[in-house]
């Protein structure tokens, strides 16, 4: 694929995005029945699928700790996830996206709860659309809570980059390959930053910049991925019945009272009755 002469023009991304806009985003809790937590997440061109198992005992047993549990992330590009076919397995580069990943999120996750156990993350690839790395936490990060790992927050993620001389936020896939600079950045709700690589040049001033446009891009990302907990949960949870005037209520507590003393006496007699017969 060729590059493209201009990647902005007249104030415009190629996609029709403006600077500091965001791909179309959508997250859905719950997806796998056999996990204990998990989570699908479309970012733009990005289709991810997150799983959590745990937290449960650790195999082999040397690897476990006394006062924790052990967080265990792995990253994994589907071979039909891009253009030209992946090569199956590992690569250094889903390994080195694995480690910064665990790290951003375990941070958060209250691991002294489950000594001698372990929390387990798999991450699944299964359309690449630059910003997989963010995207995975993301959708990992809501798999967690949907397994009801006790956390401290919700840890969200988001990418900057420069691009013809331009910061724009979340960068799509020609902007990832041609631009300058790519500075993926995970966050938590208070600005904890947890996650911060930066590939290319950027000026002080412009790393500034592009650290305030990726904190304004994680908190509505954040606002989204509690929102798709809301949506699996909520249905879970009846609104709070009205409270009845109390005359009625001892009314009809007084009704139930009565039809349970009757369904008590036709018992009875049906036990007494049987009785006789024999």
């Amino acid at each position: 694929m060729s590059k493209p002469e201009k990647l902005i023009i007249d104030g415009k991304r190629l996609d029709g995005r403006g600077a500091q806009d965001l791909r179309p985003i959508k997250f859905k809790a719950g997806v796998l029945k056999r996990a204990d937590g998990s989570c699908y997440l479309e970012f733009g061109g990005n289709k991810v699928i997150a799983a959590v198992y745990g937290p449960r005992e650790v195999h082999p047993r040397h690897l476990q700790d006394a006062s924790r549990a052990i967080v265990r992330y792995r990253y994994n590009m589907a071979p039909f996830s891009v253009e030209e076919r992946k090569r199956p397995g590992p690569d250094r580069r889903s390994i080195e996206i694995s480690k910064v990943s665990r790290e951003s999120l375990e941070c958060v996750i209250l691991q002294e709860m489950y000594p001698r156990s372990a929390i387990d993350i798999f991450v699944e690839i299964l359309q690449a659309d630059a910003g997989t790395r963010v995207a995975g936490i993301n959708a990992a990060s809501v798999a967690l809570a949907d397994a009801g790992i006790p956390m401290k927050c919700l840890v969200s993620a988001c990418a900057v980059g420069k691009v013809d001389d331009t910061l724009v936020l979340d960068l799509n896939k020609d902007e990832d390959n041609y631009g300058q600079a790519d500075l993926p950045i995970a966050m938590t709700p208070s600005g904890d930053i947890t996650l911060c690589q930066m590939d290319g040049h950027l000026t002080e001033d412009e790393f500034r910049t592009a650290l305030e446009m990726a904190m304004e891009g994680c908190r509505y990302i954040h606002q989204l991925q509690k929102q798709a907990l809301i949506e699996k949960y909520g249905q879970m949870v009846s609104p709070p019945a009205q409270e009845a005037p109390a005359a009625e209520t001892a009314e009809v507590k007084e009704e139930i009272f009565k039809e349970d003393v009757e369904e008590f006496k036709e018992q009875e007699q049906q036990e007494q009755g049987g009785e006789a017969n024999e």
